[in-house]
């Protein structure tokens, strides 16, 4: 085992503070990555507080992993010392139900072990990338590409792929007209992807105050939800719309903006249940939808894509005795778009 140190949340609701954890000596075929850059993500703080239902503490957050491979075990192939990698959402699946063998490993039927606040197959808690170093099978890591800052690389491993997969499944792409819900972390990324995948994007947020940001990373229009215009003059005019917020909506309302077959698929995840008149996804045979991350195979391509045109994420590195203040804006929504940890200052 190796001690390296971390910032943890102790408990539920508690500030994060700086700790050292256990990390597992470098097997056969995983690697072993000096952290560089942890983004903070809204998953983060929602775990940390128990939002999502009863955690593992105490939780070390963190699945917006870029680094550098500081050793390989001897079974590896896919990397070698110095590479500059990334690891997402999860560290490990079964690899043998149908979803495994599609490439679809975050739907793994057995269940996905989650890079921190999951359980390994060792039957240790995981921990995540608030910290200096992390040991992580082969196959759950990807290479990031010349071209990307480790920096604007980070949030590309959650906030990037939570955007990417659905856009890719429900094609957008030329001739699609695409609304992206939610001008944060994540919809500041999905509004960059869907027009460089060709799609016609309109920004749906609450005010209008962050419109300039929006039409410079590539939105065509920007519309304010606050306004009951904008739902009489949208009404019927997505193919699909991306939500990307995690507070209740009037999810009726937002299903009267699709077109016949329209889709509006949420990436955003609400701690609370919600309610829905049926006849909404009925009329009009539109479909209401989820989407967690891609798997690593999908995950690759997307900062492939993103290196191919260009794209990272907007972001602000802090320290991380900043952690907590950053936690408080995020809730504030007082962030252009991805808090991103310098994990040397930790």
């Amino acid at each position: 085992m190796t001690t390296v140190t971390a910032y943890a949340a102790p408990a539920p609701k508690a500030p994060l503070e700086r700790t050292t954890i256990e990390r597992r000596e470098v097997g056969e075929f995983d690697v072993l990555i000096d952290i560089k850059y942890s983004g903070i993500c809204h998953s983060d703080i929602h775990q940390a507080r128990e939002g999502w239902g009863e955690a593992i503490f105490p939780m070390v957050p963190g699945h917006e992993i870029a680094g550098v491979v500081a050793e390989v075990g001897t079974g590896v192939t896919r990397f070698a010392v110095g590479d500059r990698v990334g690891v997402g959402c999860m560290v490990d699946s079964c690899r043998e139900c149908d979803n495994c063998e599609a490439g679809l490993e975050q739907y793994c039927t057995k269940g996905a072990v989650m890079t921190y606040n999951g359980v390994g197959k060792d039957g240790q808690p995981t921990y995540g990338g608030y910290s200096q170093k992390i040991v992580v099978d082969e196959n759950y890591v990807v290479g990031v590409p010349e071209g990307i800052g480790l920096d604007e690389a980070a949030p590309l491993l959650c906030a990037g792929i939570t955007t990417y997969s659905p856009l890719r499944h429900w094609n957008a792409g030329p001739g699609k007209k695409v609304a992206v819900l939610g001008m944060g972390g994540l919809g500041h990324m999905a509004v960059k992807l869907a027009h460089a995948l060709g799609a016609e994007v309109t920004v749906l947020s609450q005010s209008l105050r962050k419109q300039e940001d929006g039409l410079k990373l590539g939105a065509d229009h920007y519309y304010a939800t606050s306004d009951p215009r904008t739902f009489e003059e949208l009404a019927g005019t997505f193919d699909l719309i991306v939500s990307t917020v995690s507070a209740p909506l009037d999810f009726g309302a937002y299903l009267a903006l699709l077109r016949t077959d329209g889709a509006l698929v949420n990436v955003g995840a609400p701690e609370e249940p919600i309610s829905l008149n049926l006849f909404s996804v009925i009329t009009g045979r539109k479909t209401l939808a989820g989407s967690g991350i891609g798997g690593i195979q999908e995950t690759q391509e997307m900062l492939d894509f993103c290196a191919e045109h260009g794209l990272g994420a907007e972001i602000e590195v802090i320290r991380a005795d900043q952690i907590n203040e950053a936690y408080a804006r995020v809730l504030a929504s007082d962030v252009r778009y991805r808090f991103v940890i310098d994990t040397a200052t930790i």
